[in-house]
Protein backbone atom coordinates (compact mmCIF):
# COMPACT_ATOMS: atom_id res chain seq x y z
CA UNK A 1 0.00 0.00 0.00
CA UNK A 2 1.21 3.51 -0.84
CA UNK A 3 1.24 5.73 2.26
CA UNK A 4 1.59 8.66 -0.10
CA UNK A 5 -1.66 7.95 -1.97
CA UNK A 6 -3.64 6.85 1.09
CA UNK A 7 -2.68 9.99 3.02
CA UNK A 8 -3.33 12.28 0.04
CA UNK A 9 -6.82 10.86 -0.52
CA UNK A 10 -7.67 11.03 3.19
CA UNK A 11 -6.47 14.63 3.47
CA UNK A 12 -8.55 15.51 0.41
CA UNK A 13 -11.64 14.24 2.25
CA UNK A 14 -10.92 16.00 5.54
CA UNK A 15 -9.21 19.26 4.54
CA UNK A 16 -11.12 22.50 4.05
CA UNK A 17 -8.06 24.02 2.38
CA UNK A 18 -7.63 24.16 -1.37
CA UNK A 19 -5.93 25.26 -4.57
CA UNK A 20 -6.30 28.77 -5.99
CA UNK A 21 -5.44 29.12 -9.69
CA UNK A 22 -6.18 31.53 -12.52
CA UNK A 23 -4.69 34.65 -10.99
CA UNK A 24 -4.54 37.47 -11.90
CA UNK A 25 -7.38 37.47 -14.45
CA UNK A 26 -9.85 34.78 -13.38
CA UNK A 27 -9.05 33.30 -9.96
CA UNK A 28 -10.74 30.02 -9.09
CA UNK A 29 -10.51 28.17 -5.79
CA UNK A 30 -11.18 24.45 -5.49
CA UNK A 31 -10.97 22.46 -2.30
CA UNK A 32 -8.70 19.44 -2.43
CA UNK A 33 -11.84 17.28 -2.34
CA UNK A 34 -13.02 18.98 -5.53
CA UNK A 35 -9.57 18.39 -7.07
CA UNK A 36 -9.86 14.74 -6.06
CA UNK A 37 -13.24 14.45 -7.77
CA UNK A 38 -11.75 15.84 -10.99
CA UNK A 39 -8.90 13.34 -10.61
CA UNK A 40 -11.37 10.44 -10.43
CA UNK A 41 -12.86 11.48 -13.78
CA UNK A 42 -9.43 11.90 -15.37
CA UNK A 43 -8.50 8.47 -13.99
CA UNK A 44 -11.51 7.09 -15.86
CA UNK A 45 -10.18 8.69 -19.04
CA UNK A 46 -6.69 7.31 -18.46
CA UNK A 47 -8.13 3.83 -17.94
CA UNK A 48 -9.99 4.14 -21.26
CA UNK A 49 -6.68 5.14 -22.85
CA UNK A 50 -5.14 1.90 -21.58
CA UNK A 51 -3.13 3.35 -18.67
CA UNK A 52 -2.65 0.92 -15.80
CA UNK A 53 -0.19 -0.06 -13.07
CA UNK A 54 3.44 0.65 -13.92
CA UNK A 55 2.70 2.70 -17.05
CA UNK A 56 4.35 6.04 -17.81
CA UNK A 57 2.32 9.16 -18.59
CA UNK A 58 3.87 12.32 -20.02
CA UNK A 59 2.16 15.65 -19.30
CA UNK A 60 2.46 18.85 -21.32
CA UNK A 61 0.09 21.35 -19.73
CA UNK A 62 0.39 24.84 -18.32
CA UNK A 63 -2.50 25.39 -15.91
CA UNK A 64 -1.83 24.18 -12.33
CA UNK A 65 -5.59 23.66 -11.97
CA UNK A 66 -5.38 20.95 -14.65
CA UNK A 67 -1.98 19.53 -13.71
CA UNK A 68 -2.91 18.83 -10.06
CA UNK A 69 -5.88 16.51 -10.77
CA UNK A 70 -4.11 14.94 -13.75
CA UNK A 71 -1.10 14.04 -11.60
CA UNK A 72 -3.35 12.61 -8.91
CA UNK A 73 -5.27 10.65 -11.55
CA UNK A 74 -2.05 9.08 -12.80
CA UNK A 75 -1.31 7.82 -9.27
CA UNK A 76 -4.91 6.58 -8.99
CA UNK A 77 -4.08 4.29 -11.92
CA UNK A 78 -0.85 3.15 -10.10
CA UNK A 79 1.07 4.71 -12.98
CA UNK A 80 3.83 7.35 -12.90
CA UNK A 81 4.17 10.74 -14.57
CA UNK A 82 6.75 12.95 -16.22
CA UNK A 83 6.28 16.68 -16.67
CA UNK A 84 7.69 17.57 -20.09
CA UNK A 85 9.78 20.70 -20.50
CA UNK A 86 7.54 23.43 -21.83
CA UNK A 87 8.33 25.53 -24.90
CA UNK A 88 8.47 29.31 -24.37
CA UNK A 89 8.06 32.11 -26.93
CA UNK A 90 11.86 31.98 -27.44
CA UNK A 91 12.02 28.20 -27.89
CA UNK A 92 13.14 26.74 -31.19
CA UNK A 93 10.06 24.53 -31.74
CA UNK A 94 11.81 22.17 -34.16
CA UNK A 95 14.57 21.52 -31.61
CA UNK A 96 12.00 21.23 -28.80
CA UNK A 97 10.01 18.67 -30.77
CA UNK A 98 13.12 16.61 -31.44
CA UNK A 99 14.16 16.64 -27.77
CA UNK A 100 10.61 15.91 -26.60
CA UNK A 101 10.28 12.89 -28.92
CA UNK A 102 13.49 11.53 -27.38
CA UNK A 103 12.17 12.05 -23.85
CA UNK A 104 8.83 10.38 -24.56
CA UNK A 105 10.71 7.43 -26.06
CA UNK A 106 13.11 7.16 -23.10
CA UNK A 107 10.35 7.13 -20.49
CA UNK A 108 8.27 4.82 -22.72
CA UNK A 109 5.12 6.88 -22.23
CA UNK A 110 1.83 5.06 -22.74
CA UNK A 111 0.07 8.35 -23.44
CA UNK A 112 0.96 12.03 -23.66
CA UNK A 113 -1.57 14.33 -21.96
CA UNK A 114 -1.69 17.77 -23.58
CA UNK A 115 -3.58 20.93 -22.72
CA UNK A 116 -3.40 24.67 -23.29
CA UNK A 117 -1.32 26.62 -24.03
CA UNK A 118 0.46 23.74 -25.76
CA UNK A 119 -2.31 22.21 -27.91
CA UNK A 120 -0.40 23.33 -31.01
CA UNK A 121 2.25 20.74 -30.10
CA UNK A 122 -0.26 17.87 -30.18
CA UNK A 123 -0.05 17.25 -33.97
CA UNK A 124 3.75 17.08 -33.75
CA UNK A 125 3.49 14.38 -31.09
CA UNK A 126 0.76 12.51 -32.99
CA UNK A 127 2.92 12.56 -36.14
CA UNK A 128 5.70 11.01 -34.07
CA UNK A 129 3.46 8.04 -33.33
CA UNK A 130 2.50 8.86 -29.74
CA UNK A 131 -0.94 8.36 -28.23
CA UNK A 132 -2.02 11.93 -27.40
CA UNK A 133 -5.07 12.87 -25.33
CA UNK A 134 -6.25 16.22 -23.99
CA UNK A 135 -7.24 16.95 -20.39
CA UNK A 136 -10.69 17.89 -21.69
CA UNK A 137 -11.12 14.47 -23.30
CA UNK A 138 -10.05 12.72 -20.11
CA UNK A 139 -12.49 14.72 -17.99
CA UNK A 140 -15.41 13.52 -20.14
CA UNK A 141 -15.23 10.01 -18.64
CA UNK A 142 -17.02 8.52 -15.67
CA UNK A 143 -15.08 8.58 -12.38
CA UNK A 144 -13.07 5.59 -11.23
CA UNK A 145 -11.83 4.49 -7.81
CA UNK A 146 -8.06 4.27 -7.25
CA UNK A 147 -5.97 1.23 -8.08
CA UNK A 148 -3.70 0.19 -5.21
CA UNK A 149 -0.06 1.26 -5.64
CA UNK A 150 2.97 0.01 -3.69
CA UNK A 151 5.53 1.89 -1.60
CA UNK A 152 8.34 1.18 -4.03
CA UNK A 153 6.34 1.76 -7.21
CA UNK A 154 7.44 4.72 -9.31
CA UNK A 155 5.46 7.94 -8.81
CA UNK A 156 7.52 10.44 -10.80
CA UNK A 157 10.18 10.43 -13.46
CA UNK A 158 11.74 13.87 -12.98
CA UNK A 159 13.71 15.08 -15.99
CA UNK A 160 17.12 16.45 -15.10
CA UNK A 161 17.69 20.04 -16.22
CA UNK A 162 20.74 21.34 -17.97
CA UNK A 163 21.88 17.96 -19.24
CA UNK A 164 24.27 18.12 -22.18
CA UNK A 165 23.74 14.53 -23.26
CA UNK A 166 20.80 12.21 -23.96
CA UNK A 167 17.76 12.68 -21.71
CA UNK A 168 17.59 10.98 -18.35
CA UNK A 169 14.97 11.04 -15.64
CA UNK A 170 15.31 10.66 -11.88
CA UNK A 171 13.13 7.85 -10.52
CA UNK A 172 11.04 8.98 -7.54
CA UNK A 173 9.06 6.30 -5.70
CA UNK A 174 6.02 6.61 -3.46
CA UNK A 175 8.32 5.86 -0.51
CA UNK A 176 10.70 8.68 -1.56
CA UNK A 177 7.81 11.14 -1.80
CA UNK A 178 6.22 10.44 1.56
CA UNK A 179 9.57 10.42 3.37
CA UNK A 180 10.71 13.79 1.98
CA UNK A 181 7.25 15.36 2.27
CA UNK A 182 6.99 14.52 5.96
CA UNK A 183 10.53 15.78 6.59
CA UNK A 184 9.80 19.08 4.81
CA UNK A 185 6.57 19.49 6.79
CA UNK A 186 8.57 19.23 10.02
CA UNK A 187 11.53 21.31 8.84
CA UNK A 188 9.27 24.17 7.71
CA UNK A 189 7.18 24.00 10.92
CA UNK A 190 4.12 23.99 8.68
CA UNK A 191 0.75 24.90 10.27
CA UNK A 192 -2.23 23.59 8.27
CA UNK A 193 -4.63 25.98 9.97
CA UNK A 194 -2.78 29.23 9.23
CA UNK A 195 -0.13 28.85 6.53
CA UNK A 196 -0.81 29.90 2.93
CA UNK A 197 1.66 28.93 0.19
CA UNK A 198 2.15 31.22 -2.82
CA UNK A 199 4.16 29.86 -5.78
CA UNK A 200 4.87 30.54 -9.44
CA UNK A 201 7.62 27.92 -9.79
CA UNK A 202 7.61 25.83 -13.01
CA UNK A 203 5.93 22.45 -12.70
CA UNK A 204 8.50 20.71 -14.90
CA UNK A 205 11.12 21.43 -12.23
CA UNK A 206 11.44 19.39 -9.01
CA UNK A 207 11.11 22.36 -6.64
CA UNK A 208 7.99 23.59 -8.42
CA UNK A 209 6.29 20.23 -9.03
CA UNK A 210 7.24 18.19 -5.98
CA UNK A 211 7.88 20.93 -3.44
CA UNK A 212 5.11 23.33 -4.38
CA UNK A 213 2.30 21.24 -5.86
CA UNK A 214 2.64 17.57 -4.90
CA UNK A 215 3.54 18.20 -1.23
CA UNK A 216 0.74 20.77 -0.62
CA UNK A 217 -1.71 18.39 -2.35
CA UNK A 218 -0.48 15.51 -0.17
CA UNK A 219 -1.09 17.46 3.06
CA UNK A 220 -4.20 19.32 1.90
CA UNK A 221 -2.50 22.70 2.34
CA UNK A 222 -3.75 26.08 1.12
CA UNK A 223 -1.91 26.83 -2.13
CA UNK A 224 -2.04 29.79 -4.50
CA UNK A 225 -0.39 28.68 -7.74
CA UNK A 226 0.33 30.71 -10.88
CA UNK A 227 2.61 29.94 -13.82
CA UNK A 228 6.19 31.07 -14.52
CA UNK A 229 4.90 33.04 -17.51
CA UNK A 230 2.58 34.98 -15.19
CA UNK A 231 5.61 35.82 -13.04
CA UNK A 232 7.80 36.81 -15.99
CA UNK A 233 5.06 39.05 -17.42
CA UNK A 234 4.66 40.82 -14.09
CA UNK A 235 7.23 40.11 -11.39
CA UNK A 236 5.26 42.17 -8.86
CA UNK A 237 2.31 39.78 -9.20
CA UNK A 238 4.25 37.70 -6.66
CA UNK A 239 4.01 40.56 -4.14
CA UNK A 240 0.34 41.21 -4.92
CA UNK A 241 -0.57 37.57 -4.30
CA UNK A 242 1.34 37.44 -1.01
CA UNK A 243 -0.50 40.61 0.03
CA UNK A 244 -3.96 39.50 -1.20
CA UNK A 245 -3.88 36.00 0.28
CA UNK A 246 -1.70 36.79 3.33
CA UNK A 247 0.87 34.36 1.98
CA UNK A 248 3.16 32.97 4.66
CA UNK A 249 5.31 30.60 2.56
CA UNK A 250 6.99 30.81 -0.83
CA UNK A 251 10.19 29.75 -2.59
CA UNK A 252 12.36 30.68 -5.56
CA UNK A 253 15.90 30.45 -6.92
CA UNK A 254 18.42 33.17 -6.09
CA UNK A 255 18.09 34.88 -9.50
CA UNK A 256 14.34 35.37 -9.02
CA UNK A 257 14.77 37.05 -5.65
CA UNK A 258 17.40 39.35 -7.21
CA UNK A 259 14.94 40.26 -9.96
CA UNK A 260 12.16 40.74 -7.41
CA UNK A 261 14.33 43.17 -5.40
CA UNK A 262 15.06 45.17 -8.54
CA UNK A 263 11.36 45.43 -9.43
CA UNK A 264 10.39 46.44 -5.89
CA UNK A 265 12.88 49.30 -6.05
CA UNK A 266 12.05 50.52 -9.53
CA UNK A 267 8.32 49.92 -9.90
CA UNK A 268 6.58 49.49 -6.55
CA UNK A 269 5.11 52.44 -4.70
CA UNK A 270 5.57 52.82 -0.93
CA UNK A 271 2.80 50.98 0.88
CA UNK A 272 1.59 49.25 -2.30
CA UNK A 273 2.11 45.78 -0.82
CA UNK A 274 2.17 44.25 2.64
CA UNK A 275 4.70 41.42 2.77
CA UNK A 276 4.73 41.13 6.56
CA UNK A 277 2.72 37.88 6.49
CA UNK A 278 5.66 36.08 4.86
CA UNK A 279 7.47 33.95 7.44
CA UNK A 280 9.18 31.32 5.24
CA UNK A 281 10.69 32.31 1.89
CA UNK A 282 12.95 29.50 0.74
CA UNK A 283 15.93 30.30 -1.48
CA UNK A 284 17.13 27.17 -3.26
CA UNK A 285 17.73 25.35 -6.56
CA UNK A 286 20.92 27.33 -7.25
CA UNK A 287 23.80 28.93 -5.35
CA UNK A 288 22.48 31.37 -2.74
CA UNK A 289 24.37 34.68 -2.92
CA UNK A 290 24.43 36.54 0.42
CA UNK A 291 24.70 39.91 -1.32
CA UNK A 292 21.49 39.19 -3.23
CA UNK A 293 19.68 38.19 -0.04
CA UNK A 294 20.89 41.38 1.67
CA UNK A 295 19.67 43.39 -1.31
CA UNK A 296 16.25 41.70 -1.20
CA UNK A 297 15.90 42.40 2.53
CA UNK A 298 16.77 46.05 1.95
CA UNK A 299 14.37 46.42 -1.01
CA UNK A 300 11.58 44.58 0.81
CA UNK A 301 11.87 46.42 4.14
CA UNK A 302 9.52 49.29 3.12
CA UNK A 303 6.88 46.66 2.35
CA UNK A 304 7.18 44.81 5.65
CA UNK A 305 9.41 41.97 4.46
CA UNK A 306 11.19 40.54 7.48
CA UNK A 307 14.85 39.52 7.00
CA UNK A 308 14.37 36.45 9.17
CA UNK A 309 11.87 35.09 6.62
CA UNK A 310 14.50 34.54 3.89
CA UNK A 311 15.77 30.98 4.40
CA UNK A 312 18.52 29.43 2.23
CA UNK A 313 18.09 25.72 1.51
CA UNK A 314 19.70 22.84 -0.36
CA UNK A 315 18.13 20.18 -2.51
CA UNK A 316 18.00 18.27 -5.79
CA UNK A 317 15.72 15.91 -7.69
CA UNK A 318 17.81 12.90 -6.63
CA UNK A 319 16.73 13.43 -3.00
CA UNK A 320 13.09 13.86 -4.14
CA UNK A 321 13.56 17.60 -3.66
CA UNK A 322 14.95 18.78 -0.28
CA UNK A 323 18.17 18.02 1.62
CA UNK A 324 18.38 20.80 4.21
CA UNK A 325 16.40 23.86 5.33
CA UNK A 326 17.65 26.83 7.30
CA UNK A 327 15.96 26.92 10.69
CA UNK A 328 12.68 28.82 10.79
CA UNK A 329 13.16 32.43 11.84
CA UNK A 330 16.95 32.32 11.43
CA UNK A 331 17.10 34.26 8.16
CA UNK A 332 20.36 34.33 6.22
CA UNK A 333 23.31 32.99 8.21
CA UNK A 334 26.67 33.70 6.55
CA UNK A 335 29.89 31.78 7.08
CA UNK A 336 32.72 34.19 6.25
CA UNK A 337 35.87 32.23 5.44
CA UNK A 338 39.43 32.93 4.34
CA UNK A 339 39.25 32.97 0.53
CA UNK A 340 42.88 31.98 -0.02
CA UNK A 341 42.80 29.01 2.36
CA UNK A 342 39.54 27.91 0.75
CA UNK A 343 41.07 28.09 -2.73
CA UNK A 344 44.48 26.56 -1.96
CA UNK A 345 44.05 24.25 1.06
CA UNK A 346 40.38 23.39 0.49
CA UNK A 347 39.59 24.29 4.09
CA UNK A 348 36.80 26.64 5.18
CA UNK A 349 38.67 28.56 7.88
CA UNK A 350 36.74 31.39 9.56
CA UNK A 351 38.19 34.67 8.32
CA UNK A 352 40.14 37.03 10.53
CA UNK A 353 42.02 39.21 8.04
CA UNK A 354 42.76 39.32 4.32
CA UNK A 355 40.49 38.30 1.45
CA UNK A 356 37.27 36.65 2.52
CA UNK A 357 34.43 34.76 0.93
CA UNK A 358 30.87 34.99 2.25
CA UNK A 359 28.98 31.70 1.97
CA UNK A 360 25.34 31.12 2.84
CA UNK A 361 24.77 28.30 5.30
CA UNK A 362 21.95 26.03 4.14
CA UNK A 363 20.71 24.69 7.45
CA UNK A 364 20.66 21.25 9.04
CA UNK A 365 19.75 18.06 7.19
CA UNK A 366 16.10 17.12 7.07
CA UNK A 367 14.90 14.02 8.90
CA UNK A 368 15.73 10.78 7.12
CA UNK A 369 18.94 12.04 5.50
CA UNK A 370 22.60 11.91 6.44
CA UNK A 371 25.57 13.53 4.72
CA UNK A 372 29.31 13.30 4.52
CA UNK A 373 32.06 15.13 2.60
CA UNK A 374 34.79 13.16 0.81
CA UNK A 375 37.98 13.96 -1.08
CA UNK A 376 38.94 12.69 -4.54
CA UNK A 377 40.04 9.37 -3.00
CA UNK A 378 36.71 8.91 -1.18
CA UNK A 379 38.27 9.65 2.22
CA UNK A 380 35.78 11.21 4.62
CA UNK A 381 36.83 14.77 5.49
CA UNK A 382 36.56 16.40 8.91
CA UNK A 383 34.42 19.40 9.77
CA UNK A 384 35.14 22.35 7.43
CA UNK A 385 37.07 20.16 5.00
CA UNK A 386 35.96 21.04 1.46
CA UNK A 387 35.14 18.13 -0.81
CA UNK A 388 32.27 16.40 -2.57
CA UNK A 389 29.00 16.25 -0.65
CA UNK A 390 27.36 12.82 -0.49
CA UNK A 391 23.94 12.03 0.97
CA UNK A 392 21.90 8.93 1.72
CA UNK A 393 18.57 8.06 3.25
CA UNK A 394 14.98 7.13 2.44
CA UNK A 395 14.25 10.20 0.23
CA UNK A 396 17.16 9.37 -2.12
CA UNK A 397 16.19 8.09 -5.56
CA UNK A 398 17.14 4.55 -6.52
CA UNK A 399 18.44 5.76 -9.90
CA UNK A 400 17.79 7.02 -13.40
CA UNK A 401 15.78 5.98 -16.42
CA UNK A 402 17.99 6.48 -19.49
CA UNK A 403 18.20 5.47 -23.14
CA UNK A 404 20.47 2.62 -22.05
CA UNK A 405 18.17 1.45 -19.27
CA UNK A 406 18.31 1.84 -15.50
CA UNK A 407 21.40 3.45 -13.92
CA UNK A 408 21.70 3.37 -10.12
CA UNK A 409 22.09 6.72 -8.35
CA UNK A 410 23.78 5.35 -5.21
CA UNK A 411 26.77 3.18 -4.40
CA UNK A 412 26.64 -0.12 -2.51
CA UNK A 413 26.49 1.72 0.82
CA UNK A 414 23.61 3.87 -0.38
CA UNK A 415 25.60 7.11 -0.82
CA UNK A 416 24.60 9.50 -3.61
CA UNK A 417 27.39 11.71 -4.99
CA UNK A 418 25.78 15.12 -5.44
CA UNK A 419 28.57 16.57 -7.59
CA UNK A 420 28.58 19.61 -5.30
CA UNK A 421 31.67 20.88 -3.52
CA UNK A 422 31.07 22.01 0.03
CA UNK A 423 31.56 21.29 3.70
CA UNK A 424 29.79 20.60 6.98
CA UNK A 425 30.05 23.07 9.83
CA UNK A 426 30.50 22.37 13.53
CA UNK A 427 26.71 22.51 14.00
CA UNK A 428 26.29 20.08 11.05
CA UNK A 429 24.80 22.74 8.80
CA UNK A 430 25.53 22.32 5.09
CA UNK A 431 27.51 24.84 3.01
CA UNK A 432 27.89 24.54 -0.77
CA UNK A 433 30.82 26.19 -2.60
CA UNK A 434 30.08 25.17 -6.19
CA UNK A 435 29.80 22.31 -8.68
CA UNK A 436 32.77 19.97 -9.11
CA UNK A 437 32.54 20.09 -12.91
CA UNK A 438 32.51 23.89 -12.95
CA UNK A 439 35.42 24.66 -10.62
CA UNK A 440 38.37 26.30 -12.41
CA UNK A 441 41.84 25.18 -11.29
CA UNK A 442 44.69 27.64 -11.84
CA UNK A 443 48.11 27.55 -10.18
CA UNK A 444 46.79 25.04 -7.65
CA UNK A 445 43.87 27.27 -6.68
CA UNK A 446 40.18 26.43 -6.86
CA UNK A 447 38.27 29.30 -8.48
CA UNK A 448 34.51 29.09 -8.16
CA UNK A 449 32.50 30.37 -11.15
CA UNK A 450 29.91 31.96 -8.87
CA UNK A 451 32.61 34.26 -7.45
CA UNK A 452 33.65 35.28 -10.96
CA UNK A 453 30.04 35.83 -12.04
CA UNK A 454 29.19 37.86 -8.96
CA UNK A 455 32.18 40.13 -9.59
CA UNK A 456 31.28 40.58 -13.26
CA UNK A 457 27.72 41.57 -12.37
CA UNK A 458 29.03 44.48 -10.29
CA UNK A 459 30.06 46.29 -13.48
CA UNK A 460 27.70 49.04 -14.59
CA UNK A 461 25.84 47.97 -17.72
CA UNK A 462 26.00 44.21 -17.11
CA UNK A 463 22.48 42.79 -16.80
CA UNK A 464 21.80 41.37 -13.31
CA UNK A 465 22.26 37.60 -13.19
CA UNK A 466 23.56 37.55 -16.76
CA UNK A 467 27.23 36.70 -16.40
CA UNK A 468 28.73 33.26 -16.91
CA UNK A 469 32.22 31.86 -16.26
CA UNK A 470 33.49 29.04 -18.47
CA UNK A 471 36.48 26.73 -17.96
CA UNK A 472 39.07 26.73 -20.75
CA UNK A 473 41.49 23.83 -21.30
CA UNK A 474 40.07 21.98 -18.29
CA UNK A 475 42.53 19.54 -16.76
CA UNK A 476 45.53 20.94 -18.65
CA UNK A 477 48.48 22.93 -17.33
CA UNK A 478 47.21 26.02 -19.12
CA UNK A 479 43.67 25.81 -17.69
CA UNK A 480 42.01 29.20 -17.50
CA UNK A 481 38.60 30.73 -17.82
CA UNK A 482 36.50 33.08 -19.86
CA UNK A 483 33.64 35.33 -18.85
CA UNK A 484 30.60 36.20 -20.94
CA UNK A 485 28.22 38.97 -19.88
CA UNK A 486 25.04 40.40 -21.34
CA UNK A 487 24.67 44.15 -21.87
CA UNK A 488 22.08 46.27 -23.66
CA UNK A 489 24.94 48.30 -25.18
CA UNK A 490 26.74 45.25 -26.64
CA UNK A 491 26.69 46.79 -30.14
CA UNK A 492 28.38 49.99 -28.92
CA UNK A 493 32.07 49.13 -29.41
CA UNK A 494 33.27 51.83 -27.00
CA UNK A 495 30.99 50.79 -24.16
CA UNK A 496 31.60 47.10 -24.84
CA UNK A 497 35.36 47.67 -24.44
CA UNK A 498 34.72 49.57 -21.18
CA UNK A 499 32.66 46.66 -19.87
CA UNK A 500 35.37 44.17 -20.89
CA UNK A 501 38.08 46.09 -19.04
CA UNK A 502 35.97 46.65 -15.93
CA UNK A 503 34.83 43.02 -15.80
CA UNK A 504 38.44 41.85 -16.01
CA UNK A 505 39.37 44.29 -13.23
CA UNK A 506 36.51 43.27 -10.92
CA UNK A 507 37.15 39.56 -11.46
CA UNK A 508 40.87 39.94 -10.74
CA UNK A 509 40.08 41.85 -7.55
CA UNK A 510 37.68 39.09 -6.48
CA UNK A 511 39.64 35.89 -7.26
CA UNK A 512 43.21 37.11 -7.85
CA UNK A 513 43.20 35.61 -11.34
CA UNK A 514 42.53 37.29 -14.67
CA UNK A 515 40.09 35.91 -17.26
CA UNK A 516 41.63 34.96 -20.58
CA UNK A 517 38.59 36.25 -22.49
CA UNK A 518 35.73 38.61 -21.67
CA UNK A 519 32.85 38.55 -24.15
CA UNK A 520 30.07 41.18 -24.14
CA UNK A 521 26.86 39.75 -25.62
CA UNK A 522 23.32 40.83 -26.35
CA UNK A 523 20.39 40.27 -23.95
CA UNK A 524 19.03 36.72 -23.91
CA UNK A 525 22.23 35.16 -25.29
CA UNK A 526 23.56 33.32 -22.24
CA UNK A 527 22.07 29.79 -22.14
CA UNK A 528 19.98 28.83 -19.13
CA UNK A 529 18.00 25.76 -18.15
CA UNK A 530 14.18 25.89 -18.21
CA UNK A 531 14.34 26.63 -14.47
CA UNK A 532 16.72 29.56 -14.93
CA UNK A 533 20.09 28.04 -14.01
CA UNK A 534 23.17 28.98 -16.01
CA UNK A 535 24.21 26.29 -18.51
CA UNK A 536 27.99 26.61 -18.33
CA UNK A 537 28.64 23.58 -20.52
CA UNK A 538 26.57 25.17 -23.29
CA UNK A 539 28.30 28.55 -23.05
CA UNK A 540 31.67 27.51 -24.50
CA UNK A 541 30.69 28.51 -28.02
CA UNK A 542 29.89 32.05 -26.85
CA UNK A 543 33.43 32.97 -25.86
CA UNK A 544 35.45 31.51 -28.74
CA UNK A 545 38.97 30.25 -28.02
Amino acid sequence: MSRFCDTMYENARSSTRGLVTGEPLAPVRRTWWQVHQLARRIAGGLAAAGVGPGDAVAILAGAPGEIAPTAQAVWMRAAHLTMLHQPTPRTDLALWAKETRLVVDVIDAKVVVVSEPFMAAAPVLVDSGFHVVSVGELLAHDPLDPVIAGEDDLALLQLTSGSTGPPKAVQITHRNLVSNAEAMFTGAEYDLTTDVIVSWLPLFHDMGMTGFLVVPMYFGAELVKVTPMDFLRDTLLWARLIDKYKGSMTAAPNFAYALFAKRLRRQAKPGEFDLSSLRWALSGSEQVEPDDVDDLCDAGAPFGLRPEAILPAYGMAETTVAVSFSECGAGLVVDEVDADLLAVLHRAVPATTGRTRRLATLGPLLHGLEARVVDEYDNVLPTRGVGVIQVRGEPVSPGYTTMGGFIPAVDQQGWYDTGDLGYLMENHHVVVCGRVKDVIIMAGRNIYPTDVERAACRVDGVRPGCAIAVRLDAGHSREGFAVAVEAATFEDSVDARRIQHQVAHEVFAEVDMRPRIVAVLGPGTIPKTPSGKLRRAHAMALVGR
